[in-house]
């Protein structure tokens, strides 16, 4: 079975907030230590790779260098347009046309026209000729897709746009994109999801949404953010005695207390700390097997949702819940290391 990292381009796209950037950046710097030259592509005027790199913001449109065979760029629409005409009819007849009043009202009213520019650019990262003569060649392209809905109106940009220019250099540019979307071989397509109903719900939704406009499947869901399951059924049982047992020592307690008459002050107070101790012992163990078993519940929950998309007999990979203050590049790199067992 062909790698998703064995590919020209891999799309990443799922609900919004799932980790798509993280995931993106992540694959890209799996494929860079495995020796491929590869570009993270972002878009709607994010620039987030370069800082999350230890760069300064990128210029939009200009490829950055992350690291070693690594790079990203955020795509500007209008200085990939101006690229594009440029290759079409030459430096100076493209610099006429995108300025022409005629072409910009027609690329604001024609629909996908944006997106489709956006797609140009990225067909034009994965070819080993550039428009650019000096411009270096990628092994692997990753697109940081918009979220679902978005994404599937960019990845069907070509044939819409293609439907309004039929003939002609415009018409033949989207049928090189269409080539390179629905081409098994060549571009991967990756659902980000969070473990939870929703996010499950329309990577499902993506599945049906990419075999109506470009006949594809997802090739791999990549399940961000999830818990260990860390409980036999055995501990369980053992949880739930324990607290148990520390709910029926608290109600002894509670009784004795109750029984025991004004003329037992004396002894009560003797025996005051060792009861508090207990108390408060009782009430941490409960409050301890509480917790185990919420977590408990709620990665099982989580793994359901796996199991929702095993059904579908998708290709799944599970990423752990990594723990910190923020997403920085040694979580990324982390991300990667579990990516590189199931990629």
């Amino acid at each position: 079975m062909q790698s998703v990292l064995e590919r020209e381009l891999v799309v990443v796209t799922g609900k919004g907030g799932v980790g798509k950037t993280t995931i993106s950046a992540a694959i890209g710097l799996l494929a860079a230590q495995r020796g491929k030259r590869v570009i993270v592509v972002e878009v709607g005027d994010q620039t987030r790779l370069p800082e999350l790199f230890g760069h300064p913001p990128g210029q939009a449109g200009a490829e950055s260098r992350l690291q070693e065979r690594l790079s990203s760029i955020s795509i500007d629409p209008d200085r990939a347009l101006l690229e594009w005409l440029q290759t079409l009819g030459g430096r100076v007849s493209g610099r006429l046309l995108a300025s022409s009043g005629t072409f910009q009202y027609f690329a604001a009213a024609a629909p996908g026209a944006k997106e489709m520019v956006s797609m140009v650019k990225i067909w034009e990262l994965t070819q080993s000729r550039r428009w650019q003569r000096r411009a270096a060649g990628y092994d692997l392209v990753v697109l940081d897709a918009p979220a679902t809905g978005n994404a599937l109106g960019m990845l069907g940009s070509p044939q819409t746009f293609g439907a309004i220019a039929r003939v002609g250099p415009v018409a033949g540019q989207a049928e090189h994109v269409r080539d390179l979307l629905e081409a098994p071989e060549r571009t991967a397509f990756v659902a980000v999801a969070m473990p939870t109903d929703m996010a499950v719900t329309e990577a499902l939704e993506l599945q049906d949404g990419l075999r109506a406009k470009l006949g594809r499947t997802l090739d791999t869901v990549i399940v961000n953010g999830l818990l260990p399951q860390r409980f036999s059924a055995a501990e369980l049982r053992l949880i739930d005695r324990a607290s148990t047992d520390a709910a029926d020592g608290a109600s002894a307690r509670n009784a004795g207390s109750a029984k025991s008459g004004r003329g037992a002050a004396t002894a009560r107070s003797a025996i005051k700390p060792t009861r508090r101790d207990t108390a408060t012992d009782s009430a941490l163990r409960r409050s301890a097997a509480l917790a185990a078993k919420t977590v408990h519940d709620r990665a099982r929950f989580q793994h359901n949702q796996l199991a929702r998309l095993r059904r579908r007999d998708f290709a799944v990979a599970g990423v752990p819940f990594v723990w910190g203050a923020g997403m920085d590049l040694p979580a990324v790199e982390r991300v990667a290391e579990q990516l590189g067992r199931r990629l």
